[in-house]
């Protein structure tokens, strides 16, 4: 068999990286996209998104550019429920094929 140049991703680039609490930094990200999203489709200047949001315009920068470090799962839930949309929770039980929870967005 040839050796790889690479190393296969388990699906979490955080969790790739080491680095801690990768699925809370996964869902994190993946919120953050879904209201950039959301920003662009609707056409929103960083001011009228940081009026809708509550916040100030800095911090819709920052939150744009993916620095998520000081914005909760919780917060950014918020900022979807603030931007029109529903959100669910689904919480079920863990599949016995898995050894280990795990925390999504989808």
């Amino acid at each position: 068999m040839p050796k790889r140049d690479y190393v296969e991703s388990t699906g979490n680039v955080f969790a790739d990286l080491g680095l801690p609490e990768p699925d809370e930094a996964l869902a994190k990200a993946e919120l953050a996209q879904k209201i950039v999203a959301i920003i662009h489709e609707r056409r929103l200047t960083q001011t009228d998104t940081a009026v809708i949001l509550g916040i100030d315009q800095p911090k819709v920068s920052t939150l744009m550019r993916g620095r998520l470090s000081g914005f909760s799962i919780e917060r950014l839930l918020r900022f979807l429920l603030l931007l029109g949309r529903d959100v669910e929770i689904n919480v079920k039980t863990r599949p016995r094929s898995r050894s280990q929870s795990r925390l999504m967005v989808a």
